[in-house]
């Protein structure tokens, strides 16, 4: 039947879903973005909770994307959860505030109770956050469920065993060197036509589209599993962040780590700059190499044209190796890790990357503020 239908509706469902397709609209991600965060602000506890930390004392970790799913072979998660369940395992024990950025569930493709069924484990594990009060929940595009259906709220204290409010976003306030500092956080996927915005159109793509593609097998064109569309992506969450005073955007969405708002492609290439400098041969040579293996799979060579420090992206939990990475914010730092299968499988977790808070290249925003945008 799965076949019949392929046939038949391959190609008027796929020229459906490029007109519906997540391209972003630099327009409308610029929009909803500054729409979310002035709601945030303006009514906290609605759509997301304003929170006071302390840089040198609080600890958070920021992951996203695991789409946990059925144990099957479309379950995209199945390989990275020991990882997982050891990295959270790590962070509950080192007192560490856990925010998911959303598609924790896979619910385009499976349903529910399968989900609840085979990843138990991870929902008891969330569930020690919850009942330390340290942990946040935010919706994304494949989750879109916990935000749209009437049963939500009573799935959720099924699985955890008391009250979640699910959020859209998060902002995180303090104060470094004597100035403020804002961490603004969501999935990343607003401003995406196909998954944002008003109630009817966000059911019909999370209950109906969505599961439709999937069983179809007709591989939706997202930021996810597309590379240029998440050079485009990446490029908008820059773009709006770049425009604010004081202020870091974090979001998943594109399961591609960003730090300081450079790629790890991006990165390489400024490391290699360095490297022939100091004319070390052998580094150079590797760095090339791996430039090299990044472009063949897809990445775009960069434009490093007045990058500010201010967009990161947390990645995903879910890399075809098993790997997991997320940003962790603790000891007045900000850190992209990585948790991977070491010596005889056991889970290491690496820094990738690190870089003091008050050492943020922040001092060029405000040029043009959000009210001479509007005035535009």
């Amino acid at each position: 039947m799965r076949r019949f239908l392929q046939n038949l509706l391959n190609k008027p469902v796929s020229k459906l879903a490029d007109r519906l397709s997540s391209r972003p609209d630099k327009k409308r991600v610029d929009k909803a973005l500054s729409e979310l965060y002035e709601n945030i602000k303006s009514n906290p506890g609605k759509r997301g909770l304003v929170l006071p930390f302390d840089a040198n004392k609080d600890k958070f970790i920021i992951l996203s994307d695991q789409h946990k799913g059925a144990r099957d072979g479309a379950d995209i998660f199945a390989l990275a959860e020991k990882n997982y369940l050891a990295a959270l395992a790590y962070y509950y024990k080192n007192h560490f505030f856990y925010i998911n950025l959303g598609d924790s569930e896979e619910l385009w493709e499976n349903l529910l109770i399968t989900v609840k069924r085979h990843n138990k484990a991870t929902f008891e594990v969330e569930k020690k956050f919850l009942l330390r009060k340290s942990f946040i929940k935010i919706f994304g595009n494949h989750d879109l469920y916990w935000d749209n259906d009437p049963l939500a709220a009573i799935n959720l204290e099924k699985i955890y065993g008391q009250k979640v409010t699910i959020y859209e976003g998060v902002i995180l306030k303090t104060t470094i060197a004597k100035k403020p500092l804002e961490i603004y956080m969501t999935h990343g996927h607003q401003g995406d036509l196909q998954s944002d915005g008003n109630w009817f159109s966000k059911w019909f793509v999370s209950d109906i589209w969505g599961p439709f593609q999937s069983y179809l097998r007709i591989n939706p064109n997202t930021p996810a599993n597309n590379d240029q569309l998440k050079t485009v992506h990446n490029r908008m969450m820059y773009e709006w962040s770049s425009k604010r005073k004081d202020m870091l955007l974090i979001t998943g969405h594109t399961h591609q780590p960003v730090f300081k708002s450079l790629t790890h492609l991006e990165k390489l290439c400024e490391e290699l700059k360095t490297v022939k400098d100091s004319k070390n041969k052998p580094e150079t040579e590797a760095l090339k190499d791996q430039i090299a293996s990044r472009i063949s799979k897809g990445d775009k060579m960069p434009d490093f044209n007045g990058y500010l420090d201010t967009y990161f992206n947390s990645g995903c939990c879910c890399f075809d190796d098993g790997d997991i990475t997320g940003i962790e914010l603790a000891d007045g730092c900000i850190r992209l890790i990585k948790w991977q299968y070491g010596k005889n499988k056991v889970s290491e977790r690496l820094v990738l990357e690190e870089s003091k808070l008050e050492d943020l290249k922040l001092e060029n925003q405000g040029s043009r503020t959000e009210s001479q945008d509007k005035r535009k």
